[in-house]
């Protein structure tokens, strides 16, 4: 209420702890938030490096897709001249 903020973070519980002198709380409570800090940082990094890796992934099959297309095209237009050919030999 001091700060006229509506949300509490760890130091507002620690501080509160200690007011009320449960002070053989503190550093237990201290050691678990650092745990409990420590497994999110290993989530996010792991979650980082998964996006990082999908996106890596699918940057290749765009890549590989857009050169199959190109191929596709090419053929086509060796075919297309090809039958242009084709046509030509018919009329004559």
């Amino acid at each position: 209420m001091k700060a006229k903020r509506k949300t509490l973070n760890a130091g507002d519980v620690m501080s509160a702890m200690e007011e009320m002198e449960f002070e053989r709380f503190l550093q237990p409570l201290r050691e678990a938030l650092e745990a409990y800090k420590k497994g999110q940082k290993g989530k996010k990094e792991a979650s980082e490096q998964k996006r990082k890796d999908k996106e890596k992934k699918n940057g290749t099959d765009e890549n590989d897709k857009s050169r199959d297309e190109e191929e596709d095209e090419h053929m086509d237009d060796e075919q297309d001249g090809e039958n242009e050919a084709e046509e030509e030999d018919v009329e004559n």
